[in-house]
């Protein structure tokens, strides 16, 4: 059954009138099968063995984890290869994005890029793969960049061949079927001082729900629900969010319960330069998940692939033994417990359209090859100066196997200050199989849940 969704968030207008974009043949799809990975990567290593070939990714779980805990490193006795400093930046300097350059630039001898061996760790079920290689066939943008047809429960477009082919990627890329987790925000003052916002998020994914059809999900990619643990100022917040996937035909959806008033209203100020809430205005709403923005705020162009030094495999930062304090310093985390490999990622810049209001001028984004998740981005400002670098630093988690942010943060060049997201240490393992059925993420659910 052919079924048809325009983009995410918007109409993306990619300048080519009256076009549409075609799915790839037969014998281009069956790349995914031989040079290619089933997700669209390059499967051999590169020409100095820097990068290794892709080998199935840590499809199973270490020998010493169990269903239940917190996921464990699989490599403990990897040691830092070497680190970039400030200094010696300039050994490296084609390895390095422009916001990895000027967070060593700025922040001189406290910040630095500890670089590890490359393992390419991201893997996916079997039957995420098959939908990759049948989205390749039948996933087309449409007329005028407007939309996207014919794909279903993972990233459409495998073998892409424009930049708003590999932002489609990320936005739909596969993260589990649902998933329940707590974790901590906070937004550390200059001196580093802080105080933590306690979240309680639970996902339902329609789109990437096993054997589901476009016409079964309505309009829905997820559903969202959080609630506010602490601090007592907050506590009992809700958020309900259905983020559809034809903005034209319905838009996102939103709801809050503010505990002082005791209602749950509809909130439409989702807008995506809007602030985040509880951000500090350091962060962007479009940049939670790195980017989940209106793609027609904005021309993309895809500057191809380039080898880059990336958060990667960040165990230490996910290990139950870390707190908070282990990780929040003034300016910038520590990277003592960061892990950055080189890896190969596709390049996209977005520049503002004219007429359109945001408060980012131009982006770009450094999109991970082996699972469509940006791993870096750039925001700049009006008059063309870098404002903010984002990183993700991710982890391939066990349950269920996704490769997934387990920590986000945003840097403020100007205000050298950062918002950072994900602090999960203290709490319960993500939760990949909770049992959702659906009916928990409505507005009079939500309200039932609130009263209690």
């Amino acid at each position: 059954m052919r079924s048809q969704f325009v983009a995410w968030f918007a109409v993306l207008l990619f300048g080519l009138s009256g076009q549409a974009f075609s799915a790839v043949s037969v014998s281009e799809a069956e790349r995914l099968k031989q040079d290619l990975t089933p997700i669209g990567a390059e499967r051999g290593a590169n020409a100095s063995g820097t990068i290794p070939e892709w080998t199935g990714g840590l499809s199973e779980p270490p020998a010493n984890w169990r269903e239940g805990q917190i996921e464990v490193d699989p490599f403990p006795e990897d040691k830092a290869l070497f680190v970039i400093t400030a200094d010696n930046m300039h050994l490296y300097k084609d390895k390095l994005s422009e916001g990895s350059r000027r967070m060593l630039s700025q922040y001189g001898p406290d910040y630095f890029i500890p670089v590890y061996k490359t393992r390419r760790t991201a893997a996916f079920p079997e039957y995420v793969y098959d939908k990759s290689y049948d989205n390749a066939l039948s996933a087309e943008v449409l007329d005028n960049g407007n939309g996207v047809r014919d794909t279903i429960m993972t990233s459409p477009f495998p073998i892409p061949k424009s930049g708003l082919e590999v932002m489609w990627n990320h936005i739909l890329r596969y993260r589990g079927k649902e998933v329940s987790f707590r974790s901590a925000s906070a937004t550390p003052q200059v001196d580093g001082s802080y105080n933590p916002v306690v979240n309680h998020y639970d996902y339902y994914l329609a789109y990437s729900k096993k054997n589901a059809e476009l016409a079964d999900i309505d309009n829905k990619i997820f559903y969202l629900k959080t609630d506010t643990i602490s601090p007592s100022t907050l506590a009992g917040t809700i958020t309900l969010v259905h983020e559809t996937l034809d903005q034209i035909r319905s838009p996102r959806l939103a709801w809050r319960y503010d505990a002082g008033s005791r209602r749950l209203r509809r909130s439409p100020n989702l807008a995506y330069e809007t602030d985040l809430p509880n951000s500090s205005s350091l962060r962007s709403v479009d940049q939670k998940d790195m980017y989940n923005g209106a793609p027609n705020q904005y021309d993309w162009e895809l500057k191809g692939k380039r080898e880059l030094f990336v958060p990667y495999n960040a165990y230490k930062l996910h290990d139950e033994s870390v707190r908070p304090d282990d990780v929040i310093r003034a300016g910038h985390i520590n990277q003592k417990l960061a892990r950055y490999e080189l890896h190969r990622v596709w390049v996209v810049e977005a520049t503002r359209r004219t007429g359109i209001k945001h408060i980012y001028d131009r982006r770009v984004f450094y999109v991970d090859e082996d699972s469509w998740q940006i791993l870096i981005s750039e925001e700049y400002n009006d008059a063309g100066d870098l404002w903010r670098v984002s990183e993700a630093h991710n982890i391939s988690y066990y349950q269920e196997p996704v490769f997934w942010t387990t920590m986000e943060m945003t840097y403020d060049i100007k205000a050298k200050r950062y918002y950072i997201d994900g602090l999960d240490n203290n709490y319960p393992a993500y939760d990949f199989n909770p049992g959702f059925r659906g009916n928990e993420f409505t507005a009079s659910s939500a309200r039932r849940a609130a009263r209690r």
